[in-house]
């Protein structure tokens, strides 16, 4: 039987209503548990809101890292430096008394004569202490006549250098203020690849800039400065001219790294920037702040790392360590018992893993520790305790020789040696008593050239054991013919070892 039309309509109208009212008390059960802080996407910062991992959320209910900028920025300040430097005379001539009988002193200040230019450099500085004490870049300041510090609040200081370090590239700097805002030096060893950071500076003088980006390598050595002794963290955030010595922080607000470089074909930003940890940082800065030097530790060891061909060589089980190559007489090294061709695999029980690290490791240490030493030799282990001399501030300049006379030829390394004589050792001021052979010639495609063998290195020693005549170095490859056979060399008055896979 057919329902009245009047009927289903009474009968719509109470599911509508009774739909309307499901709907309204569903509407007001969630705008209550909003308000209980069960919020969307706030898992994260609800459960750690104190971690400084997660940016905080806006009101907007987007992410930002706006708070921990607001809090940190005031810290990183602009440094202008400028120096005078005397210009090349564009024509001396004019300022000869014989020409200006007939030109008179019409072109004397086109002479060039007694003229100066000033020299600008633009930078970024971190301010460590309140009381002015701030960290920047040594090739931010170098040479500088006038140093001006301009903090955010657009205030503008003198500022004097208390100690530049030119080997790590930092200075500190003194500037007559108190109560500073400073920011907070954090622990860059803790620092893993793929931690958020973001850097701080004012990039080609266009004023304060935050940039973002992630940690991309840890222990990077550039070899772009004049730094012995670099440790880089390398980031993609960007970093232009200008950003050198300001703030790379995470995303506590806690310095992690002071930039310092870039690599670029164009000079500007591709991703790829480098900054000095901030335990670097710290130790260089008490040093220069306190006495204005950096004192570093010296072993007094040459050192390299260790290829697969050299693991072979060495008849070393594994390539972990570091190898130790020449052995400087009468220093640390020596009296502590080390030898060249020994392996370094710890450094008081902290495993060594590539030579830059080591090298920083000792440098970092003072002078006058004693540190224990583990050493692979022969394929045993041994323990070893050495005192640390201190490292002198100097540089060795490149030695290069065209040997001459007698030759013999290493045909299966390619390359050919003649003995080492006094004339030769004096032009390739080796020291004295030095044995081996002389490098001549290395044929281009041959495996020494592969391997890095340079004419003018001189061979001291084929598979540990020395040579001093053709015949010697000869019969040494042929007992080595099945393995790559390991040289001895001394390059510009250092030691190397090298491992040549022979014909």
């Amino acid at each position: 039987m057919p329902i009245p039309m009047e009927e289903l309509m009474r009968s719509q109208s109470k599911f509508l209503a009774a739909s309307i009212l499901i709907f309204v008390a569903l509407l007001a059960v969630g705008l209550l548990a909003y308000e209980h802080g069960f919020r969307p996407n706030k898992t994260v910062a609800a459960a750690a809101p104190d971690s400084g991992r997660t940016p905080r959320d806006t009101v907007s209910g987007m992410q930002s890292y706006a708070d921990t900028i607001d809090r940190v920025a005031p810290a990183v300040v602009t440094i202008r430096s400028a120096r005078r430097t005397r210009a090349a005379q564009q024509f001396p001539f004019l300022a000869d008394p014989f020409f200006r009988q007939f030109f008179g002193d019409q072109f004397r200040n086109n002479s060039g004569e007694n003229r100066s230019v000033l020299e600008r450099a633009l930078g970024s500085g971190v301010i460590v202490k309140g009381d002015g004490h701030i960290i920047t870049n040594h090739h931010v300041v170098d040479g500088a006549d006038q140093i001006s510090v301009e903090l955010t609040d657009h205030r503008t200081f003198e500022a004097k250098v208390l100690g530049s370090d030119s080997p790590s590239d930092l200075a500190v700097l003194k500037i007559a203020a108190a109560g500073l805002p400073v920011l907070t030096l954090g622990n860059s060893d803790k620092v893993r690849v793929g931690d958020i950071c973001l850097a701080i500076g004012n990039p080609l003088g266009i004023g304060e800039t935050v940039t973002f980006g992630i940690v991309s390598a840890r222990g990077r050595a550039t070899g772009l400065s004049d730094g012995s002794f670099e440790d880089f963290l390398q980031t993609d955030a960007a970093i232009n001219q200008g950003n050198s010595g300001g703030a790379l922080i995470d995303t506590r607000g806690e310095l992690i790294g002071i930039n310092s470089q870039i690599v670029s074909p164009s000079g500007g930003n591709i991703g790829i920037g480098f900054a000095i940890p901030s335990n670097m940082a710290r130790n260089v800065m008490d040093q220069l702040s306190s006495g204005g030097r950096v004192h570093r530790g010296k072993l007094g060891i040459g050192i390299q790392a260790i290829t697969s061909d050299l693991a072979k060589g060495l008849k070393l089980k594994d390539l972990r360590g570091v190898l130790v190559n020449s052995v400087e007489p009468g220093g640390p090294g020596e009296q502590a018992g080390l030898h060249a061709g020994d392996v370094i695999t710890a450094v008081d029980k902290v495993p060594v893993n590539d030579s830059n690290g080591l090298r920083n490791r000792i440098a970092g240490t003072p002078p006058g520790t004693n540190i224990a030493l583990t050493i692979e030799r022969d394929g045993k282990e041994m323990q070893l305790s050495a005192r640390l001399g201190e490292l002198p501030v100097d540089k060795q300049s490149s030695v290069t020789s065209s040997g001459s006379g007698s030759e013999g030829r290493g045909e299966e390394l390619g390359i050919a040696v003649q003995p080492l004589t006094e004339v030769l050792s004096s032009e390739l001021k080796l020291p004295r008593g030095t044995h081996g052979l002389v490098v001549t010639g290395v044929d281009p495609a041959g495996p020494a050239a592969e391997a890095g063998v340079q004419q003018d290195d001189v061979i001291l020693e084929v598979d540990r054991q020395p040579v001093g005549s053709v015949s010697e170095f000869r019969a040494a490859i042929r007992r080595t013919r099945a393995q790559p056979v390991l040289l001895l060399l001394n390059r510009n008055g250092r030691n190397v070892f090298l491992a040549v896979r022979a014909r």
